[in-house]
């Protein structure tokens, strides 16, 4: 029995000091005046009574009630249930009060009350304070005093007040037979003629809720309660607001009632008075609530979760992550929620809804709610019982829950939520209340055990969940109002209004005297009745079903999981039986099995069956496989171990061993110590358990179960079970027995935990002490042990994971490195045995046994492992794989001899097998060597099914990237230990090396080449670098002075005459001359310059003289080597093949010529970094350079750098322009100049410059003095276009996509935009610059159909109306630019990118093409990371300025390129265009001259873009010279048969461009050259074998040996200006960046790429007995290289013809020879054979006939014959793609179909010509008919159609493959009039219907009959 109400307080106002109506509550009474000994008086009732404050009130309120809920030191709650009512208090007395209070504190000044009126109310509280929440009966109790009080009724105030202290009530429902009770309904009547029925609950551990749950959802909603339960449960803080009391309790109410089987434990306040607020910025959790007024103190509560009651809100602050529900779980939950709350949304959408819904009333509906979350609960704690383990019985049982179990178990260990809520204290209440297994049970326990798996069958059914929720609801109902029938009440209530009474008394004084009588009276008749006895109700909880038949295993067990669990099974036996080789080939196997949970249990099964007794001996090479197998089995589990496979293992690292020596064995777990597990206190801990629960279950088990004692560690469900009822059946008999044999019970329970202990603490120190305990080092606090430290194994050391981080408070592992190994262990060990024994209540005496044990037992492990150690060490090593060595070039010297590494897969696929199949070469095992040229990995694959194939990946030193360790990611092989130092080096030249470090390399090793990797990358100066230092055991004589970073122009200046002159006279003596090879088209003689030169120099007064060469008017003697040099340089023979100008050796110059070489700069004192001899206009003077030069960033002025031999229009280049230098150009002259100046007069030279540049060109004219500009044509002829100039491209249109603008003619066949892709602008572009049209071509004949992708169609002349010189500028430089009508030349400003986005888009396209780790989606990924690069919109942008300018110098007019410094976007530009338009720069010698003129002379910075010192660290690598590469890759694509070099001949330049092997790409210009002495020694004059200094040297000797850099298709057009496709779609990615060769390395260093013999015939010896072997050749993509494992057959045939010659004693004959005499004799035979070029040309190599522009693709068919030689079958297909409609959808019209690859040798043309004739054809859409001649060729299977019979260019092909059908056709409009209906028919392909008609139906019979024929042989 329980008191319903401890005490009855009366509280009223007192006036505070301040008198403004703020005041506090004082208690006036409180009866019992003593407090009751079981219960004290709860303090701070006070606060609670006006939770808002204590204030007066103008008016009187009507009374209110709520109850407060206060938690005292024992987690006590206390039920406050406060009734306030309101009295008048008068005003005067108040001041009189206030007054008084005020003297007494001495306060002189008067009261300053606000004007109050004459009466004011203040509020008064009666209080009851119970242990029981009964809300209903308070409300009535304190109601009746209240109505007793007010209306004056007759019954005392002091007997009902006794009354209601003294009533007693049961706690559970039935448990008193009392008369007055009928079950669990008791009634009481406080004396005043009232009745009352208090329902006690039938089981008083279920909550009780009313309608606060129900309430609660509608208030919130069903996600926001989910998500307030969810934070309640994994402990965040939560807050309500409301304006209501009562509203906040029932809230809090709820949300513990959800919570219902665990118990909030945390601070729980549901009203917080306004004087405690700040309790809510206290650390812990709580669920608390507070008036909304105070809302506004809420707001800067950063960890707290808001719910506002009111406005139905929930705020989650951003700084916490609620973990919900796992799904299914959520969406079960709030589909069931759902169903309850809202009854109608189901039947929402039926057409004929049922006319009544049974909604359930709001109680009912309240219990609904709490179903589903027991069911949740249920769900959530399924099978919990089984993770349980009882560790002592007696005399209390003691129980701990297994939570890694648990979570492994139900598959949710990755779960947000679940393992926050065992982690949690509410869990922890759980397990302690409803753990044991002998107690009252509930609903929640029936629930979990008998109801499962009827909740599993009824997911699928809304209506069976519905129907289970109602009748748990039911249940619920029925414990909270047991007795329905009689709650009826019978309580007095006040009159209505009586609280407005105007003379109403106060609340009187009650009489302390009588209430306390009767409480005595009634506590003495308590005494003296007999002790209630309560009905004993406990049992056994059942278990329900196991966790495994519940969960479902989807997703947990792989698809073959039977086949890999036999090849474990298979693979131990083989170990065993001692089978190693067949073991050996199934371990790989065995080891990416581990993977799966079930086979890592299968294997510690089979593993157990093999111990006998406990121990295991194994020899050598068993014991290796066995540990291998364990590790590589702990190392996919977790630390906490949730699946039991570390627990399984333990028993058996201490049985497996091996013998070492008489009297000493090495056990298996000295080498399985690296794994986190063993370091986790919890493991043990559960462990601990388990066996103690074993030891304890074998105690109790008598008779002949005795023998089946559980081994330590296993824990079947038998065992499970009957551990449980053991205990239960324990419990019971446990009062029933005598003292003495509950003591003996509880001794020997005590012993067997304590002979655990003592087990454990062994065991913990076989596993944590390392076998080497000399090194102070725990096993895990590095990486791994020495090799030999462990055992001879092949993973000497385990596979484990390794831990990096230091050891947290958990591990037990402080501070490891400071102290031995031993304290440490020791430590730890004492701290698990602490908890543990306190936990299982093991004796203090014993408790310090083990304290003295442990170091003892530590010390003995630890003398034993001394003597294994020693032992192991003398052990034969096992035999890793010797290592490779690769070769080395000549002067390359080793730096790092090889380190043992494993080279580990990256985010490529192939060479690791993958998806793309194929054998996994990597992971590799060999070494890394470190040399002063390169990087390189030799070794061999992991696997050993791969075979011998050597593994070689490498680059150059110069071209690493980046250098960072990695921490591994999930293990990649089982082979590679793990937890070794790893490093990723990535490389520029698309490589990367992710090596892990063998154990036996030691860290220091690692850091040391680490630190020579960074010195050799980053050297202090160029001439530390590789192309110097090679082949040198000394340093060489001119030694270079180590310089500051920037000197300053003077400094240099002034030693720069001595300097050169030394230097350059020495080299000159002793060098031999470097003479050019010869070539064709040489312009003018090169000849020395005669001792008498008198050519004027004429030099600048303004410029300090200091600053130039001394300032002589003529070249005196001593330059003149200088000058001879100078004219050497590829410039002045590229400028004297271009006839711009020669030097002339008389004052009188040949003014007819309007070029000049200017050697202004001939010391490099006005432009350092231009070349010494320059083109300018002939009537500019020197000095004017000199000024201008100042205009332009970094002096860069406008040089001519080549014209066009037809136009004579120049291509300039320049910097960019200054600031001031653009304002000075564009200059309106009308404006008046403030004063003479400087900035003026250089202005004005400027434009004399580019006049002078304008008057060069000899067709300018100057018409009237009127603009000729671009934009001046189009005001006057915009209008008068015609359509047969709309319909052909327009360079004005080609001109605004580069500028960014819009085509202005809308969308019809005028806007090309879309083919040619577009710039886009940021800015507005000048009005000038946007519809420009330059006018149509002067086309000769009709253009069928525009071509595609923008590509100009014929070549393109402006007419007389354009700009003379067109300057391409920066927009960002030209911004606010006004066009100057005067001038003759026009500014086009263009966006370009700067060198930082060609260096971001570059690191994005390294890790696009060679990721560091592979991706899910490997192909998404890589397409994805390529678009997000830009390269190749950079690409684009870069080729569509080029093919402007190409097109600007075409018609005519000039362009100067002013970009940027000049040295980067300018250079790349100015090159391609030169390339697009001069057929020379096509060849080997021309591109060369073209590189070393535009990029070395004009001085791009390949050091400063290449990070090539250490100075350019930070700049990092912006590869401007090889996004120039690339952009040739793509011409040359376009154009295969353009170009005499190859694509190799690309990668060869790129890859050298970085790699540092030659001089050629080093420094930024010719004058850091020339101070090197660099500049004119590219021919090494040493005897004997010397390494190569220039690139160009080493391409010229290899051309001369291998046609590698040879293009075989190069059949050049003379004249032919290129205007390759820009858009997207058109370029291609560069298998450079994609592919690589493993079998050798890159092939670009050919001496190295040769090493290995020619693979002619099968790497494998055929078998003698055999056949001849097969011709088949696996060639795999990533591994061999295929052009030389398969090589072309032009190759092969000159390979062979070499042979040849050398097995009949010949000299080889030169490659070139014998391929320029195919070539003559192929043209001769075309001319005979061919009749002059008619039908189709039987030369290899043709002259093409078509336009200039004409695109030609080469088809080859390559076909091998039986014998061994190669027929060679090619086809030159010239589609004209651009006046033929392409019928295949690839770019250009080229076709990859069988069409293209026919015999062409036959010269016969009935051969080709199966018929042909003349048939009419109809156009494509809104085209005319027109007669063609069509040929039907059946060898090439295709219809071809030509203008004429005479016609050789074919102007269309239909492929008969893809002829569909052929049927009759009908005329259409404009077909021929005079011809048969039946003359017509259409063939259908799978593009298109084409129509026909033919000059009668005979005919017309024939050609279906023949076509039908074609179709039918194919």
């Amino acid at each position: 029995m329980a008191r319903l109400a401890d005490y009855f307080v009366v509280v009223a106002f007192s006036p505070g000091k301040r008198g403004n109506g703020d005041g506090q509550g004082q208690i006036l009474q409180r009866f019992p005046e003593k407090d009751w000994e079981d219960n004290p008086f709860p303090q701070g009732i006070e606060l609670f009574c006006q939770p808002s404050g204590w204030q007066l009130f103008r008016e009187r309120n009507p009374p209110t009630f709520f109850i407060a809920v206060l938690t005292d030191i024992n987690s006590e709650r206390h039920y406050c249930a406060c009734f306030t009512f309101w009295e008048a208090i008068d005003r005067s007395q108040l001041q009189n009060r206030l007054r008084k209070d005020e003297e007494e504190e001495e306060e002189e000044e008067e009261v300053a009350a606000p004007v109050q009126p004459a009466q004011l109310f203040a509020p008064k509280s009666l209080v009851l304070v119970s242990r029981l929440d009964h809300a209903e009966v308070f409300r009535n109790c304190l109601g009746l005093v209240y109505t007793i009080y007010v209306d004056g009724l007759s019954t005392s105030l002091e007997t009902v007040i006794g009354n209601l202290l003294t009533c007693t009530i049961p706690i559970m429902g039935g448990s008193q037979p009392d008369t007055e009770d009928e079950g669990g309904a008791r009634t009481i009547s406080l004396g005043a003629g009232d009745r009352q029925v208090i329902q006690t609950p039938i089981n008083d551990s279920l909550p009780i809720s009313n309608c606060s749950v129900a309430l609660l959802f509608r208030q919130l909603g069903i996600t926001n309660v989910l998500c307030l339960f969810c934070a309640a449960l994994t402990e965040h803080k939560i807050l309500f607001l409301s304006s209501s009391y009562q509203r906040l309790t029932d809230a809090c109410r709820a949300l513990l009632a959800l919570m219902f089987p665990l118990k909030y434990s945390f601070t729980y306040v549901p009203i917080l008075p306004a004087q405690l607020l700040e309790v809510l910025s206290t650390p812990t959790p709580f669920i608390i609530g507070v008036s909304s007024a105070f809302q506004s103190e809420t707001q800067e509560l950063l960890d707290v979760i808001i719910a506002d009651l009111d406005g139905g809100t929930v705020t989650v602050p951003e700084c916490i992550h609620i973990s919900l529900l796992p799904e299914p779980l959520l969406h079960r939950t709030r589909e069931a929620l759902s169903m309850v709350l809202d009854p109608g949304l189901e039947i929402a959408d039926l057409a004929f809804p049922p006319s009544t819904i049974s909604a359930s009333s709001l109680k009912m509906q309240d219990k609904e709610i709490r179903a589903v979350f027991l069911r949740l609960f249920a769900h959530l704690l399924q099978g919990y019982r089984w993770c349980l383990h009882i560790i002592r019985i007696h005399p209390e049982p003691v129980i701990r829950f297994h939570k890694a179990a648990f979570l492994g178990q139900r598959g949710l260990v990755e779960d947000d939520f679940l393992p926050k809520v065992l982690e949690g204290m509410a869990f922890a209440g759980f397990v302690t209340e409803r753990g044991p297994p002998y107690r009252e049970t509930d609903v929640f326990d029936e629930l979990v055990a008998n109801e499962a798996q009827r909740m599993q069958a009824d997911e699928g059914s809304k209506v069976r969940v519905l129907q289970h929720i109602k009748e748990l609801a039911e249940q619920l109902y029925k414990n909270e109002n047991p007795y329905p029938a009689v709650t009826m009440h019978k309580v007095q209530r006040p009159t209505e209004g009586s609280h407005l009474r105007l003379h109403q008394r106060p609340f009187p004084r009650l009489d302390e005297g009588t209430i306390q009588w009767i409480v005595d009276q009634a506590t003495a008749k308590l005494q003296t009745a007999p002790p209630v006895v309560r009905a004993e109700r406990k049992c056994m909880v059942p278990s329900g079903p196991p966790l495994g038949t519940l969960m479902e295993r989807n997703g947990l067990v792989l698809a073959n999981s039977a086949r890999r669990l036999e090849v474990v099974r298979n693979c131990i036996s083989y170990v065993f039986e001692s089978k190693m080789l067949e073991a050996k080939r199934l371990l790989p196997a065995v080891l990416r099995a581990m993977k799966s949970r079930l086979a890592r249990q299968c294997l510690t099964q089979e593993l157990n069956l093999h111990v006998q007794q406990n121990r295991a001996v194994l020899d050598h090479l068993q014991f290796d496989f066995v540990v291998r197998m364990m590790n590589c089995c702990l190392q996919d589990c977790s630390a906490a171990d949730e699946h039991g496979v570390a627990a399984a293992l333990l028993p058996l690292v201490t049985a497996f061993c091996r013998k070492l020596s008489p009297g000493i064995t090495q056990f298996a777990y000295s080498c399985v110590q690296e794994h986190l597990v063993w370091t986790n206190l919890q493991f043990w801990e559960a462990m601990f358990y388990g066996d103690v629960q074993n030891h304890i279950r074998a105690l109790y088990l008598e008779g002949t179960e005795e023998n089946h004692l559980a081994q330590a560690g296993e824990e079947g469900s038998q065992e499970d079970g009957s551990i449980l009822e053991i205990a239960a059946l324990q419990c019971r008999l446990w009062p029933t027995m005598s003292p003495e044999k509950q003591r003996e019970l509880i001794q020997k329970e005590e012993s067997t935990v304590f002979s655990q202990a003592i087990h454990y603490a062994n065991r913990m120190s076989y596993l944590l002490l390392p076998l080497d305990t000399s090194k102070n080092r725990l096993p895990r606090s590095s990486g791994l042990g020495d090799a030999e430290s462990v055992s001879n194994s092949f993973i000497t050391n385990s596979i484990a994971g390794s831990v990096a981080d230091s050891y947290d408070t958990e591990s037990g592992f402080e501070d490891a490195e400071t102290s031995d190994v031993a304290n440490y262990v020791v430590r730890f060990i004492n701290r698990f045995v602490d908890k543990v024994c306190t936990e299982s209540g093991v004796t203090n005496e014993h408790l310090k046994g083990l304290h003295v044990m442990i170091p003892d037992i530590v010390q003995m492990h630890i003398e034993t492992l001394d003597a294994v150690h020693r032992e192991s060490k003398r052990l034969p090593p096992i035999q890793k794989p010797k290592l490779l060595r690769p070769s080395l070039l000549m002067g390359e010297e080793s730096v790092m001899d090889g380190l043992r590494v494993f080279l580990m897969p990256d985010g490529r696929e192939e060479g690791a097998g993958g998806s793309v199949g194929g054998p996994p070469l990597l992971p590799a095992e060999g070494a890394v060597f470190l040399t002063t040229y390169r990087i390189v990995f030799k070794g061999t694959p992991v696997d050993p099914l791969v075979g011998e194939q050597v593994v070689v990946r490498s680059f150059p030193v110069a071209s690493l990237t980046k250098e960072e360790k990695i921490t591994a990611q999930a293990p990649v092989d089982q082979f590679i230990p793990e937890g070794c130092a790893q490093l990723q080096l990535r490389s520029c030249t698309f490589q990367l090396l992710r090596i892990a470090f063998d154990e036996e390399v030691a860290s220091e090793s690692v850091e040391i080449f680490r630190k020579h990797l960074q010195k050799l990358r980053y050297p202090q100066h160029i001439a530390d670098t590789f192309a110097f230092t090679v082949g040198q055991s000394i340093k060489p004589a001119l030694q270079p002075k180590a310089k500051e970073k920037n000197p300053s122009l003077r400094t240099i200046s002034k030693n720069l005459v001595k300097n050169a002159k030394r230097t350059i006279g020495r080299q000159y003596i002793t060098r031999k001359k470097y003479t050019p090879p010869p070539w064709e088209h040489r312009g003018g003689s090169q000849q020395p310059f005669p001792e008498d030169n008198e050519d004027e120099i004429s030099v600048s007064e303004e410029v300090d003289r200091s600053t130039l060469t001394p300032a002589t008017l003529t070249i005196r003697p001593s330059d003149k080597m200088t000058m001879s040099n100078l004219v050497e340089r590829a410039c002045c023979r590229d400028y004297q093949r271009l006839g711009l100008g020669t030097l002339s050796n008389s004052l009188t110059r040949s003014k007819n010529e309007p070029f000049r070489i200017s050697t202004v700069n001939r010391m490099y004192a006005i432009c350092r970094s231009y070349p010494g001899l320059l083109i300018v206009p002939q009537t500019i003077q020197d000095n004017t350079i000199q000024r201008i030069s100042r205009c332009y960033r970094q002096n860069r002025f406008p040089v001519v750098c080549w014209r066009n031999s037809r136009t004579k229009a120049a291509l300039l280049r320049s910097g960019g322009l200054h600031g001031k230098g653009v304002a000075g150009l564009f200059k309106s002259p009308n404006t008046p100049a403030p004063g003479p100046s400087q900035a003026d007069s250089t202005s004005l030279e400027q434009e004399k410059y580019l006049q002078a540049v304008i008057n060069s060109m000899p067709h300018y004219v100057d018409v009237g003095g009127g603009r000729n500009t671009l934009s001046g044509f189009t005001s006057a002829h915009m209008s008068s276009s015609d359509s047969s100039e709309k319909r052909q491209p327009k360079l004005g249109s080609l001109m605004k996509q580069v500028m960014g603008g819009k085509d202005p003619e809308g969308p019809g066949p005028v806007s090309r935009g879309g083919k040619w892709g577009s710039i886009r602008a940021s800015g507005r572009t000048s009005s000038y610059a946007l519809n420009m049209e330059v006018g149509s071509r002067l086309a000769g004949k009709e253009l069928l159909g525009a071509p595609p992708n923008g590509s100009p169609s014929e070549a393109s002349f402006l007419r007389q109306h354009r700009a003379s010189l067109y300057i391409i500028g920066d927009k960002s430089q030209l911004r606010g630019v006004k066009p100057d009508p005067l001038q003759h030349w026009e500014v086009v400003p263009i966006e370009v990118f700067e060198a930082r986005q060609v260096k971001t888009s570059f690191k994005k396209l390294m890790k696009a093409c060679v990721p560091g780790n592979p991706s899910a989606e490997p192909s998404v990924a890589y397409l994805r990371s390529l678009e997000e690069s830009e390269w190749l919109t950079q690409i684009h942008k870069i080729l569509q300025i080029s093919v402007l300018v190409v097109e600007l110098l075409d018609t005519g007019s000039s362009v100067l390129v002013s970009l940027e410094d000049g040295w980067d976007i300018t250079t790349q530009v100015v090159s391609l265009v030169q390339l697009l338009s001069d057929p020379y720069y096509r060849t080997l010698e021309g591109f060369r001259l073209l590189v070393e003129k535009e990029w070395l002379s004009f001085g791009h910075r390949f050091s400063h873009r290449g990070a090539q010192t250490l100075a350019g660290q930070g700049g990092g690598f912006t590869p401007i010279f090889l996004q120039f590469l690339d952009c040739v890759h793509q011409i040359h694509l376009q154009f295969p048969m353009e170009f005499e070099f190859s694509q190799y001949y690309l990668k060869f330049l790129s890859y050298h461009s970085v790699s540092n092997r030659f001089r050629t790409f080093l420094l930024d210009c010719d004058y850091e050259r020339l101070e090197l002495g660099l500049l004119y020694e590219e021919k090494g004059e040493g005897k004997g074998p010397q390494p190569f200094r220039s690139v160009w040297e080493y391409v010229e000797r290899l051309n001369k040996k291998t046609p590698a850099f040879f293009n075989y298709m190069y059949a050049p057009e003379d004249s032919e200006v290129l205007r390759p496709y820009s858009n997207l779609s058109n370029l291609k990615v560069w298998d450079y960046y994609t592919q690589e060769t493993l079998s050798e390395g890159p092939s670009y260093d050919w001496e190295l790429a040769q090493g290995r013999p020619e693979p002619v015939e099968d790497p494998g010896p055929p078998d003698a007995g055999a056949p001849a072997p097969s011709r088949r050749r696996i060639v795999w993509p990533c591994y061999d290289n295929r052009r030389r494992v398969e090589p072309d057959a032009i190759s092969r045939l000159l390979e062979e013809l070499q042979n040849l010659e050398m097995e009949l004693g010949q000299v080889p004959g030169r490659w070139k020879e014998t391929w320029d005499k195919l070539k003559a004799f192929q043209r001769a035979e075309a001319q005979e054979d061919g009749g002059g070029g008619k039908g189709v040309s039987s030369a290899l190599l043709m002259a093409s006939s078509g336009l200039s522009h004409q695109r030609r693709s080469l088809g080859a068919y390559l076909q091998e014959s039986g014998v061994g030689s190669s027929a060679i079958n090619l086809s030159l297909d010239g589609d004209a793609s651009s006046t033929s409609t392409p019928s295949s959808g690839k770019p250009g019209g080229r076709r990859s179909n069988t069409s293209t690859l026919y015999s062409q040798f036959q010269p016969a043309e009935s051969e080709n010509r199966s018929y042909e004739g003349i048939l009419y054809k109809k156009g494509a859409f809104m085209k005319p008919w027109k007669p063609r001649w069509f040929v039907l060729d059946k060898t090439k299977h295709q219809l071809r159609y030509y203008d004429s019979r005479l016609d050789t260019e074919c102007k269309g092909v239909i492929d008969l493959a893809e002829v569909e059908s052929i049927t009759p056709g009908t005329p259409t409009m404009g077909a021929p009039k005079m011809v048969d209906e039946k003359a017509f028919f259409d063939v259908k392909t799978t593009k298109r219907v084409y129509n026909f008609c033919a000059q009668d139906v005979l005919l017309a019979q024939q050609w279906i009959d023949r076509i039908q024929g074609c179709l039918s042989d194919a």
